[in-house]
């Protein structure tokens, strides 16, 4: 089947640029950011909202540069949710050189390799949504998150697993390295709580889990739990629910999309309920967020997604580096060199979700975690759905 995407996503894809802020005669101090998320494709809810929410904040928050004489556009890139593509559209990235700063990716194993190709430029990467803790742990000066990692979330699922009562879990995954890793991370922690793992499955299959079901069906666990995608969890769950399993499912952040209900409707909020773990809790649990939600949804006449947010302050921080870096510099266009290390020397940042401050390998020296309870059928309501655990948590040493 031939794949049709619209001038628009193609556009995107190339790394069309959208001015946002600046004068005409700044174009000798032009400078861009780049955002990378899928703009298309089954992931696209998440990922349209990441790159709304810089969009957002640069239109917001560009006044100090464009006083400066800078002319900022963004230049938003569409990753398709594919590392591939990913890693090319990093390569057109880092051979811009107005190019200063990135702001993505979603999936963890998009930005892993597309990271690689920043580092050998020294090009700035703030993550709004990226989990798997080989993002940081390589140790790249370029690449920092302002969320948690996958080896905190996958305890906190395992731990809620406990708390719930959960005595045997089936664990599915989808074999990309955010999936399969905090999967990995859920088992072990759930093996030490004295859960009962009695499968552990690794599958690509979007479509009929039948075979991968009977087994689930015929030990009846207590939980069922996923790692991956709400485009593939939410079918999975609802197959099974048609099966007669009448258990508690539980996934992690990225089944964290309105996309879930318009699958598996009320499949989610009969049996046991639906939880999933996040990094990101709905916009409204942020005490900074009222002004961005009422924003947001006066122009794209939406609610924000999960991560929208998030994408928010990954571009206030990155146009602030940039700011100080251009200071530095005599208010010329500075160095990408100077605006990574700009960016990790921003101390208590205050953004819309939270105060930032990056330690020695990128992570936040904080980072808030969520148990959300799916608690209506209806997509347009996800955003209500229930918080039912916050966590603070500083990352692993």
């Amino acid at each position: 089947m031939k794949r049709r995407f619209s001038l628009f996503s193609l556009m995107v894809a190339a790394g069309f640029g959208l001015a946002v802020v600046g004068s005409a005669g700044a174009a000798d101090k032009a400078i861009k950011i780049a955002t990378q998320s899928p703009l298309s494709g089954d992931q696209s809810v998440v990922g349209v909202d990441i790159k709304r929410g810089a969009e957002l904040a640069l239109e917001q928050l560009g006044g100090p540069l464009a006083e400066m004489g800078f002319k900022v556009d963004l230049a938003p890139f569409d990753d398709m949710a594919n590392p591939d593509t990913g890693v090319a559209n990093a390569k057109r990235i880092v051979a811009d050189p107005a190019i200063l700063a990135v702001v993505g990716h979603y999936n963890s194993g998009v930005q892993i390799p597309s990271s690689e190709v920043y580092h050998t430029s020294q090009l700035a990467n703030v993550s709004p949504a990226n989990t798997n803790p080989k993002v940081t742990t390589r140790g790249y000066m370029e690449v920092n998150r302002i969320v948690g990692r996958d080896d905190v979330q996958g305890v906190v699922g395992a731990d809620f697993a406990k708390m719930k009562g959960v005595k045997t879990v089936f664990v599915v995954h989808d074999k990309t390295a955010y999936g399969q890793g905090i999967a990995e991370f859920f088992r072990k922690k759930a093996e030490e709580n004295g859960i009962k793992v009695f499968g552990f499955e690794g599958t690509e299959e979007k479509a009929n889990f039948d075979a991968l079901l009977s087994p689930v069906v015929a030990g009846n666990p207590d939980m069922v739990y996923f790692g991956g995608m709400a485009f593939q969890a939410a079918v999975l769950f609802k197959q099974a629910r048609e099966r007669g399993y009448e258990g508690i499912f539980m996934s992690d952040d990225g089944f964290d999309s309105s996309d879930a209900a318009k699958i598996a409707g009320g499949t989610l909020i009969s049996g046991g309920g639906t939880f999933y773990s996040t990094v990101s809790g709905p916009a409204s649990v942020y005490a900074g967020t009222k002004k961005f939600i009422e924003d947001f949804k006066a122009k794209y006449n939406a609610d924000p997604q999960p991560f929208a947010a998030q994408g928010f302050d990954s571009m206030a921080i990155s146009l602030k580096a940039i700011e100080n870096a251009a200071k530095a510099n005599n208010n010329e266009v500075p160095s990408r060199e100077a605006v990574t290390k700009a960016v990790r020397e921003l101390k208590d940042f205050q953004g819309i979700t939270g105060s930032f401050t990056f330690n020695e390998i990128g992570d936040p020296e904080k980072a808030l975690y969520f148990v959300i309870q799916v608690k209506d059928a209806d997509a347009a309501k996800w955003s209500m759905n229930e918080v039912v655990q916050t966590l603070e948590i500083a990352p692993p040493k």
